[in-house]
C-alpha cells in the first residue's frame, strides 16, 4: 500500500466513529496534491444534507486526533465538505446507496462504443457491476472502471 492509500485508510479509521457520534455519514477521505500543497479531503453526508456547522464540528473533533496520531509527514490542509450532487461511488456502502440510481461510468477503454456510459446501476459485486443503459444491459469488470458518479441533472 502506498503513502496516499495508507493516509486515506488511517484517516478513514478515525473518521467513522467521530462521524457516528456527530450523526454524520463518512463518505470518503482523499489525500491529494494540488500543485505544491497537500490536501486531506473529507467528505460527509447526512439525511437532509450537510451544513457548514456539521463540517466545522467534524473538523474540530478530527483535527486534534490527526495531530495526536501524527501519520501524515507533509504539511497539509484538511477540508471537510459534502460530496456534492455528483457523488463518487468508491466504497461498498456507496454502491449500496447507488443501486437502482442513475450513474455515469467512465472506463479506461471504450465499451459499447464509448468510454463514458450512463445508466441505472442494477447490481454489483467485488468483481463487476451491471449497468442498464438505453441500448442494453452491460456487465462491466470493476478493473475496467476509472470512475463512477451519481448522475446530476440540471
Amino acid at each position: 500500500m502506498g503513502k496516499k492509500e495508507t493516509i486515506e485508510e488511517k484517516t478513514w479509521a478515525l473518521l467513522g466513529p467521530v462521524c457516528e457520534e456527530l450523526g454524520l455519514l463518512s463518505v470518503d477521505a482523499e489525500y491529494v496534491k494540488d500543485r505544491e500543497d497537500y490536501q486531506l479531503l473529507i467528505y460527509i453526508d447526512k439525511e437532509g444534507g450537510v451544513t457548514i456547522d456539521d463540517c466545522e464540528a467534524l473538523s474540530r473533533r478530527l483535527d486534534p486526533m490527526l495531530d495526536e496520531e501524527d501519520f501524515i509527514d507533509d504539511a497539509y490542509t484538511m477540508i471537510v465538505s459534502s460530496p456534492g450532487l455528483g457523488r463518487v461511488i468508491r466504497r461498498p456502502r456507496d454502491f449500496i446507496f447507488a443501486k437502482g440510481k442513475e450513474v455515469d461510468v467512465r472506463t479506461y477503454k471504450a465499451l459499447d462504443g464509448s468510454k463514458e456510459l450512463n445508466g441505472i446501476l442494477k447490481d454489483f459485486d467485488k468483481e463487476s457491476i451491471v449497468l442498464e443503459t438505453e441500448k442494453s444491459e452491460l456487465t462491466i469488470q470493476r478493473s475496467q472502471i476509472a470512475q463512477i458518479r451519481l448522475t446530476v441533472h440540471f
